[in-house]
Order: structure tokens, then sequence, then C-alpha cells
């Protein structure tokens, strides 16, 4: 796809800097470019016009869809020519240390005050993440709102690429949300199923679109639909020809990608299912050890059933990974791997405290090693890195609120994950799926422009 940059055109354009004059009589000059562009596109922060080795703040504030307002900031000195490069230039302090060109987007955390528990999820597309980075004198931790600004702008970060089409899906029974890149097609298809957490996350498969891929976005724990439908095989099977049968997608490119469980869904699907023939499949921080004879609904009501006796560390966070451990050894509790024909990538995290994901992509490598298909297989594990990987410069959450579908009881789950190490998990790890996805679903001779 063409950059963000020759694009513009087709949006009003930001406001312009804001700056304040200090006591010196100088004019710090911000700059943040570019102003509006793509949540994986990294963007370059410079503040000019300040005092030689002068201490200042550099902040960023967003408020959610649900209005809460989350910021980052970073301690930085300027340069003996009174220049600021975040880039280049290291944090001494913040939410963030050291020389992090995306700390003020990974590192957001609710500002004080806020409610417990808390998750950034963007929930409407077909707006962008509106964040202010302000500059302020002295290196500050507290008390922004009151702190006089030495200079400030605005920049969006957009999910959906100019030209990305967003169609209801509502076909068979199905429910689910199809993302197409611009252009003509036709494109290779992928289908995304987020976790156990239920309703229709978008923002993914938009920014697959916006790679070039035609991305469905499959609701399937909604509540209201289990009551009426037994969400079984057949309806990831519909979902799958609905996808393959659209008259923009290439038939014989077709890809599978899951979060947790919606990796369990790829894993069962990808080796049992007649219909459902990938030509490649992600699974992130996912597991095979699942029961894949029950209907969707069976299957949580066994986890929800269970959740009294999951462990908690000391803030009463529930610890669900030990729900499936250790790996059982009897084949029929979990998935034959052994049975998948196609390429496999694995993403996980070291610290995933709601999967045994690590525990499991060995024994996933065992089974497919002695059924002959060990080399369509490729394990991505990051040290320290949790189990919510998502987009890059998403914000990290170590724990967070989570609905438990069969009681509807609200409880505080633990992901793990160490921030920076997970902010890095996350920025490298994208770039290796849309890799993966590229070199099996695109020809030599027809490349994704992303």
């Amino acid at each position: 796809m063409k950059r963000w940059s020759t694009l513009v055109g087709r949006f009003i354009m930001l406001a312009p800097v804001r700056t304040v004059s200090t006591e010196s009589r100088r004019c710090p000059l911000l700059t943040v470019q570019p102003c509006r562009g793509m949540v994986d596109e990294k963007i370059q922060i410079i503040i000019r016009n300040l005092l030689p080795n002068q201490e200042v703040t550099v902040h960023s504030l967003h408020q959610s869809e649900d209005k809460d307002f989350w910021e980052a900031f970073g301690h930085y000195i300027s340069d003996e020519h009174g220049k600021v490069t975040v880039a280049k230039d290291e944090s001494l302090g913040g939410t963030y240390e050291g020389t992090e060109q995306m700390g003020l987007l990974w590192s957001l955390r609710p500002v004080p005050g806020s409610r417990p528990a808390l998750r950034l999820r963007k929930k409407n597309v077909l707006t962008p993440m509106v964040v202010n980075i302000s500059v302020y004198s002295g290196h500050l931790s507290q008390g922004f709102s009151q702190a006089s600004l030495l200079a400030t702008t605005v920049t969006e970060r957009w999910y959906m690429a100019p030209g990305v089409q967003r169609v209801n899906i509502r076909e068979n029974g199905v429910q689910g949300t199809l993302f197409l890149p611009p252009g003509p097609g036709p494109y290779p298809g992928v289908l995304d199923l987020w976790g156990g957490g239920g309703g229709l996350i978008e923002y993914r498969s938009a920014l697959l679109a916006s790679h070039g891929f035609a991305c469905m976005a499959l609701e399937y724990l909604a509540p209201a639909m289990l009551k009426l439908t037994d969400v079984n095989n057949t309806y990831f099977e519909k979902a799958y020809q609905i996808l393959q049968n659209h008259p923009l997608v290439q038939k014989d490119k077709m890809a599978m990608l899951g979060l947790s469980f919606g990796s369990a869904i790829t894993f069962s699907m990808t080796a049992y299912s007649r219909v459902i023939k990938p030509q490649c499949c992600v699974c992130i921080s996912g597991s095979h050890v699942v029961p894949v004879d029950k209907c969707l609904f069976k299957v949580i009501e066994d986890f929800t059933g269970l959740v009294d006796k999951v462990p908690v560390n000391e803030d009463n966070h529930l610890i669900h990974r030990d729900m499936l451990l250790p790996i059982p050894s009897d084949p029929a509790l979990k998935v034959d791997v052994g049975r998948i024909k196609c390429p496999l990538l694995l993403v996980n995290g070291t610290d995933d405290q709601n999967w045994p994901t690590v525990e499991s992509a060995e024994d996933i490598e065992m089974i497919m090693e002695k059924a002959g298909n060990r080399h369509l297989l490729t394990v991505l594990t990051y040290p320290d890195a949790g189990h919510l990987i998502e987009p890059p410069y998403t914000p990290h959450f170590r724990a967070s609120n989570f609905i438990l579908y069969d009681t509807k009881k609200k409880v505080v789950m633990l992901w793990g994950g160490q921030t920076k190490p997970h902010a890095y998990a996350q920025e490298d790890s994208w770039k290796k799926i849309l890799a993966f996805l590229q070199e099996h679903l695109y020809s030599s001779n027809v490349k994704a422009k992303l």
C-alpha cells in the first residue's frame, strides 16, 4: 500500500502546533511526524529551540472511547543546540527509560485515580486514536494538568488506512466484519479469531487489510448468539467459506489467525476440518490442549465452572495457565497437530500467565516431529512477554478486568509480561507475522505492499 504520507490530502488538516513562550523568550518548537499515520508506523518526535542542557518532560495523553485518560512520559535533557530527538536521545526516567522511539505509546497507562484494571482497546476503527504530545519544563512525574506547557500538538493513529472497505457480515448465521484493501483485488484471505473475551474485535483485521489482506474478524462468543446457535465446527467452516467465496478473495490463498482461545480453534479446525484447508496459520498465545469433541459453549462452560479452583496471586488476579497444566500425555486430550499440513507460526511469551503457551509449543513440536511435519513449524518465543501480544505499540497490560461469559462474573485476569520486553515482542512479532503471511499467501510475482 502507499505510505500514509501520500494520502494525507484525503483528510482535513490538523490544528497547527501551539507553543508557549518561556521566561527566556525562546519559543520551543515541537514536531511530530507523521501527524497522521498507521498505528504500526513509527513517529518522529523532535523538540527544538530549547536552552542547551535543559531538562524537559515529553508527555503523551489519550482519552479512550470509554472516556478514561491514559498517559506516558519520558525525562530528557536537550543537547548543546537545545534539541531533543526522542528516537535518538535517552529518557532518564518516566514510564519508560532508555532510547525508545515509541515509548510514549507502548508505555501508556491510566492516569492516577482512574478505574482499576483497565485495558485500552479500539472499538471504532472508523475513527483514529488521538494522542496529545506535549513538552513541559523540568522532569515531572505528576501534576501535568496544572503545569505550564512549553509546546503541544496532536497526532492521529489509524488502524484502517484510506481506501480500506469495512463490510458487515450477517450471512448463514455467521456474524463478523470483513475488511477489504484498496484496489481491484483479488486479495489473499485471513480469518481472524480473538479469544475468550468474546465480542466482535475489529482492529487487527482492519490493520491487516491495510497491509493488503482481505481479513474477516469473526464474532463467535456473542452471548445472544450462543443462546440461539450451537457454535461448533460448522460455524467456523461457514465463516471460512463465506470469506473464501467472496469475489475479491483468492480462494487458494487463505490463512487463519488466532489469539488465545482463537488459537485453540485454529489448531482444531486446521487439523480436523474437511472444509478448512488454509495455506498457512498463525497462532498467538494459544494451546492445543482443548477438548475438540464439544460445542464451543460447552468448552467455555467447563472452563468457567473451574474458575473457583484457579489460583490467584497476592493481588487476587487469576492465574489461568495452571488450568491446562501439566500438558497431558493422553493424545485424546489435545489436538493432533501432526495432522496439520500447512506452515504454522506460533508466537509466545515466556511470562504468559493465562495459558501455558511455552509448554504447549514444546509439546506441539514433539508431536509434529513424530508425525513428520516438524518442517512446517516456526516458533517465536519472546522472553518476559505476556499473553496479550497485539499489534505494535499497543500498551502493555499485565492484568485487566475480564468477564466470564457463562457466569457474567467480573474478575481480574493476570496476563503477565514486563512492559519493555512485551513491547519488543509486539513490534518484532508483527513484522514477522506480516512477512509469514506474505510469504505463504502471495506468489513470487505478486507481493503484498507493506
